[in-house]
């Protein structure tokens, strides 16, 4: 084993924990809704939800580089340079976490004044952490930007993947810039705002998992590095124009011109597109070879990956972002309802595959199967599309009663909260939750678990 792929293992652990902390959050969120007065003058709300939200950002990134950091050197056939300085940067990585994580939880507030931002709280959704720990994610990132350029520029290797990450890690690091603001206008830090959200996590991200689930595809199932790099391709295309161009669909109340709402609207339901095409091209192609997988929770993910990404991104995406929708849906649990389908389906599903890919490499088991994996994979499917369901009613309560009928006041909002179907999508999210918190426990049991070691041989394709 390489040590990179040491690291990706400390990587992966820091990420599932977080993950469980990330649900954690989310469960209490949940129950501030039913119970509003729940840890009153205790714990807030508002820091329950970022801790929620920011806690996703943070265990998705940390799977993102434990599986470059796996597949790097199996890629370019050496070592990952700069080894001292990319394990530094994880212990770095997680302290920041830690002392961010310790600031919110007893710290809560902080006045609107410059060494707030700078300790506290920025005070921006979604990137509420301090300035501090944003220079931090920003250093990180620019190690492990040069931990992959200066192993290519080594090896005198690059392949079409290679090429892919390496030019999307300097947007990567260049949008994340946006976490700072530097500007008082409202309307003009939104503007910046948007595009740190939608081009860090639905553009850059998206090309980043493309890239590992292409190298995922070909060390699971064989596929050809021709059809991975081919739809990849096709991914970076697609971002640099649906991707910039779906911005428009976050466009709502911050003095854009209006035709960004059709604009955008259109264009972000086509970016999932590609990694669907990819990974059904990819099926395809085995079934027509007779190929087999030896590692079925990788390849369950995989498809998963795939299908959810394409339904919570681009169906569930579409289905809200058309203008005359999304004027009563924007800002409702009808956006939240999309919000988790789509980082559910396009990045989760993805990172789990990632660690059954290590749990089976780190085993040396010729065939990763058996029966926890399976009951992990239903309870945490199945807990989100209810999720997503109840989600989606409370928000289409919210977009009738309190957009519609309601005229967007105060009051409308209050009564839409309080309405029979805003309660029934609350409560099923809050139950269903605790279904895919029992699917993390399951999934933690099983990666901890060591497999059956079972010998198969080799499938081979047919002759022609």
């Amino acid at each position: 084993m390489y040590r990179s792929q040491k690291l990706s293992l400390r990587y992966y652990t820091a990420a599932v924990t977080l993950f469980g902390v990330m649900i954690l959050f989310g469960l209490l969120s949940a129950l501030y809704y039913l119970y509003p007065s729940l840890l009153f003058n205790i714990f807030n709300f508002n820091m329950s939800k970022i801790l929620h939200i920011d806690t996703l950002v943070i265990w998705l990134l940390m799977g993102f580089l434990g599986a470059v950091y796996w597949y790097l050197p199996k890629e370019l056939g050496r070592e990952v340079e700069g080894m001292w300085l990319a394990e530094l940067t994880f212990w770095v990585f997680c302290a920041v976490v830690a002392v961010v994580a310790v600031v919110f939880l007893f710290v809560q507030y902080g006045g609107a004044n410059e060494f707030s931002m700078w300790f506290i709280n920025q005070g921006r959704k979604y990137v509420e952490a301090p300035r501090w720990a944003s220079i931090g994610i920003v250093a990180v990132m620019l190690v492990f930007a040069y931990n992959v350029i200066a192993t290519c520029i080594k090896a005198r290797k690059m392949t079409g993947i290679m090429w892919v990450l390496v030019l999307d890690l300097i947007p990567l690091v260049a949008v994340y810039l946006d976490a700072f603001p530097a500007v008082t206008n409202m309307s003009v830090d939104l503007y910046w705002w948007w595009w740190l959200v939608h081009m860090w996590v639905e553009s850059t991200w998206e090309v980043l998992i493309g890239c590992v689930m292409a190298l995922v595809l070909m060390d699971v199932m064989g596929t050809s590095r021709r059809i991975v790099e081919t739809w990849l391709y096709i991914e970076v295309m697609l971002v640099l124009g649906a991707g910039i161009l779906g911005l428009g669909h976050h466009y709502f109340w911050i003095g854009t011109p209006q035709y960004w709402l059709s604009i955008g609207g259109f264009f972000s339901a086509l970016e999932p597109l590609p990694l669907l095409g990819m990974v059904v091209h990819a099926i395809y192609d085995a079934g027509t070879h007779r190929l087999k997988t030896k590692n079925q929770p990788a390849y369950y993910w995989i498809t998963t990956e795939a299908l959810l990404n394409f339904i919570g991104a681009g169906i569930w995406g579409f289905m809200m972002t058309l203008p005359q929708i999304n004027l009563f849906s924007h800002g409702t649990q009808w956006t939240v309802s999309h919000g988790h389908f789509a980082f559910y389906g396009a990045y989760v599903c993805g990172i789990i595959a990632v660690l059954y890919v290590a749990k089976q490499q780190t085993s040396g088991v010729d065939m990763l199967g058996g029966r926890a994996w399976k009951w992990g994979f239903g309870l945490l499917n199945f807990g989100m599309v209810g999720m997503v369901m109840g989600l989606l009613l409370a928000g289409m309560a919210q977009a009738f009663y309190g957009r519609a009928i309601g005229g967007s006041t105060l009051m409308a909002f209050t009564t839409a909260s309080e309405n029979p179907w805003f309660v029934s999508g609350m409560w099923a999210r809050m139950l269903f939750g605790a279904v895919f918190a029992a699917g993390y426990v399951v999934l933690v049991y099983d990666l901890l678990t060591s497999p059956k070691r079972v010998s198969v041989p080799h499938a081979q394709p047919e002759p022609a």
